[in-house]
């Protein structure tokens, strides 16, 4: 199926790409494009989020960690993105009102391109946005879509004077990342219960940690157990919530290390009540379509990429700039090779990244996004990018020596934003054992 964006047809798309020429791209650093990887209207994508977050983000970012509470300075950002550009539609059909882009052959690749050009601004800005859709990329993203539950769902997105944002409650106080770990657990440590009561499910337990809560999230999609204790992934049910339904109670959002745009808290739910047909697939089919959502979210290492994208422009200005025996510091040997490190781990994180996203375009190829291989090579990518960022902006940092501590240059944001980077959506043991499992037939990891 065709992707749209309303009111611009593919090929108006196509003809302003030409119009936006790639001088002045990250100094001189150009994007990484070729046959594999690149997708219509990338550029222009490109383009509308940098005019974004020149104009909404840059000159409130370093008030940013002050604001992880209120969101008065990220509120009108998000509103500008989800709302004036219509980013909260694109994964709807066309017959609701959306781009279409979870039906269209590059969802993935034009998704990571967005996360890497939100993430260059703010990380946790482009976490939130990837939460947007991430609970209702189950009913959204092909093969399949849940005509009833679009029905139900997509009018709340396309709202023209309110940023709508979804959640996905995996997380719970006792269990860790032990959700995710399908392969092992079969969901067997989950506490949070939905019990069938005629046509509707009663949903009781306590979430902790998931994006947009602290009172952001309109939907929700909640991983419950409908037998506490099964390993059987027939037990296992993905239901939409809507945030609004009596029973459900969000906390307070955490002040955090970094990306303060990414509220974090704690969300119970106490006997509330769905209509059963909230429940999307099924037994079976909710753990199997859920381990597609989990892969889907292994495009999170644009969220790494994207700052280390911002760090090599800071970088590029300072150490032009910056004189050491009369020469820029870029000039000297010592500092040249620390500089070739991270464009070297920039590059080869891009490439890993983007081959990941087109491999999830084409499962015809590769395999459909819930088989462990896939998950496996998103697994990888997340894990060897992730900290490969990190390493990347603390030798910044030491090359910039008191300067890249300073608030004033970013660089010290985007080293806390990193980090915890690294720890979402299982952490760096998890993403290890999902990796070895199926290249080496682990069969007690």
């Amino acid at each position: 199926m065709r992707w749209m964006w309303p009111g611009l047809t593919m090929d108006q798309a196509v003809f302003k790409e030409r119009e936006y020429k790639e001088d002045g791209y990250m100094n001189g650093l150009k994007p990484f494009l070729d046959n594999m990887t690149s997708c219509p209207a990338e550029k222009y994508f490109r383009k509308i989020i940098r005019d974004w977050g020149d104009k909404y983000v840059i000159p409130y970012r370093r008030q940013y960690d002050e604001d992880w509470k209120d969101h008065k300075f990220i509120g009108p950002a998000f509103k500008a993105l989800l709302v004036d550009l219509g980013f909260q539609k694109s994964m709807f059909p066309p017959e609701y009102g959306g781009w279409n882009l979870g039906q269209s052959d590059f969802a993935a690749r034009l998704s990571a391109v967005i996360f890497e050009e939100v993430s260059r601004f703010d990380a946790g800005m482009a976490v939130a946005l990837g939460v947007v859709f991430w609970p209702f990329m189950i009913i959204t993203w092909k093969p399949h879509i849940h005509s009833k539950l679009c029905d139900e769902f997509a009018p709340m997105y396309m709202r023209d004077d309110k940023p709508m944002f979804g959640m996905v409650a995996m997380t719970e106080p006792q269990g860790g990342s032990d959700i995710e770990n399908l392969d092992v657990l079969g969901g067997s440590t989950i506490k949070t219960t939905a019990v069938l009561d005629g046509d509707e499910w009663v949903i009781n337990g306590h979430k902790l940690w998931p994006t947009n809560s602290g009172g952001v999230a309109d939907l929700i999609g909640v991983i419950c157990t409908t037998k506490p204790g099964s390993d059987d992934e027939k037990d296992l049910a993905y239901i939409f919530v809507p945030a609004d339904t009596p029973g459900v109670t969000q906390g307070n959002p955490y002040e955090k290390a970094g990306m303060a745009s990414d509220k974090n808290s704690d969300i119970w739910f106490e006997d509330v009540r769905v209509p059963s047909w909230y429940r999307p697939w099924g037994p079976g089919l909710d753990a199997l379509y859920f381990r597609g959502v989990l892969t889907i979210g292994m495009l999170s290492p644009g969220f790494s990429i994207g700052p280390m994208l911002n760090v090599y422009e800071i970088l590029y200005d300072f150490c032009s700039k910056k004189t050491l025996n009369g020469k820029p510091l870029k000039e000297h040997d010592a500092i040249a090779g620390e500089l070739a490190e991270i464009v070297t781990g920039i590059e080869t994180s891009r490439a890993l990244y983007y081959r990941f996203a087109y491999m999830l375009d084409h499962p015809q190829e590769y395999g459909w996004r819930w088989a462990p291989e896939i998950l496996a090579r998103g697994r990888l990518a997340k894990n060897f990018i992730a900290d490969r960022c990190i390493k990347d902006c603390e030798r910044a940092m030491e090359i910039m020596g008191t300067y890249g501590a300073d608030r004033q240059w970013d660089i010290e944001k985007h080293w806390r934003d990193l980090k915890m980077g690294q720890l979402y959506e299982g952490g760096k043991q998890l993403a290890l054992m999902d990796t070895a499992r199926p290249y080496f037939d682990c069969k007690t990891l």
